[in-house]
């Protein structure tokens, strides 16, 4: 049987209550559910549940939404939205490994290294998005960026400030590795920032340069090297090889770079040093053009005198 419709009084005291604990969905959520209660649809408990259920979906959407915009993510990307297609050489199953956000809490740092146009950032924020999601903090910026930020906090004397600010952030992410090189001064700079998080918070780098290349990057083979010996310690490396996913449309206008072929991996073997030297020496008389003829010394000597010592003349 049924219950009966609920006196006014309890429902107004719900009412006000409601109000009182700023819980506004639930507030317009009850009356349909007191009508669904009244009808038998569903019981005191599922009743209740249903307003907080309301209640509490409408909250994690304003403060998901006030997390993405504190981590200062450029657009919102998911995983669900990447083409895995496009790139067979990424695995699913790694991507889904970070998504499960264990590197977090283990203060690791995770690599995702490809060209441009392969998706690293696409896959960086999505991450970062899963974790605001969790409820873990994220700041997310361009390598150039911080840098600006970091040598500004130097001139002014509050580096280590600025430097204790992005370390607040459970995961920061550092974009854009690689684009521009930049002076050993900002590859300093970036050190005290990475040796301040290392061990203490995770971290995502996207880059499209490798690891040998990041002495050229930073301005200073020193410096890269105490950089990596922090940033690889505790490290997930994905390498992402595949051609532009913002460019598929438009891929013949792209210069074409021959991929090697697994025979071609093998280096050749070296020319044998008498071949090599023939044609380094027929490469050097190309360049020099013609040569004048070799001296040759000439003995003349004439009927009835004496011998006269040679003389030298250029043979014809």
């Amino acid at each position: 049987m049924a219950p009966g419709p609920l006196p006014d009084a309890p429902l107004e005291r719900i009412r006000h209550n409601l109000v009182g604990l700023r819980m506004p969905r639930a507030l317009e959520a009850l009356d349909t559910v007191v009508q669904q209660l009244e009808r038998g649809q569903i019981g005191a408990i599922e009743a209740i549940g249903t307003l907080l259920a309301e209640e509490f979906t409408v909250r994690e959407g304003r403060r998901i939404k006030a997390a993405l915009q504190m981590a200062r993510l450029a657009a919102i990307k998911t995983i669900g939205g990447f083409d895995f297609s496009f790139q067979p050489s990424l695995g699913r199953n790694r991507i889904m490994a970070l998504a499960a956000l264990d590197f977090i809490g283990r203060h690791e740092v995770a690599h995702l290294i490809g060209q441009s146009g392969t998706g690293k950032s696409h896959l960086a924020i999505a991450l970062g998005v899963e974790a605001v999601r969790a409820g873990r903090s994220v700041y997310f910026s361009p390598l150039a960026d911080i840098l600006d930020s970091l040598a500004q906090a130097e001139r002014e004397g509050r580096l280590r400030e600025r430097i204790r600010y992005l370390c607040r952030a459970s995961l920061l992410i550092v974009d854009e590795i690689g684009c521009l090189a930049v002076g050993s001064a900002a590859g300093n700079l970036f050190f005290q920032l990475v040796n301040a998080r290392y061990e203490r918070g995770a971290m995502i780098l996207t880059s499209n340069r490798g690891f040998s290349e990041w002495g050229e990057v930073f301005g200073d083979p020193v410096v890269a090297t105490a950089l990596l010996d922090r940033l690889l310690h505790h490290a997930v490396v994905v390498q992402i090889e595949g051609s532009s996913y913002r460019m598929r449309q438009h891929a013949g206008l792209l210069p074409q770079t021959p991929r090697p072929s697994p025979a071609a991996a093998v280096d050749p073997a070296p020319p044998r040093p008498a071949a090599q030297g023939r044609r380094r020496i027929a490469a050097r008389d190309a360049l020099a053009g013609p040569r004048p003829k070799p001296l040759q010394y000439v003995t003349q000597r004439r009927p009835g005198h004496a011998k006269r010592p040679p003389t030298i003349r250029r043979a014809r």
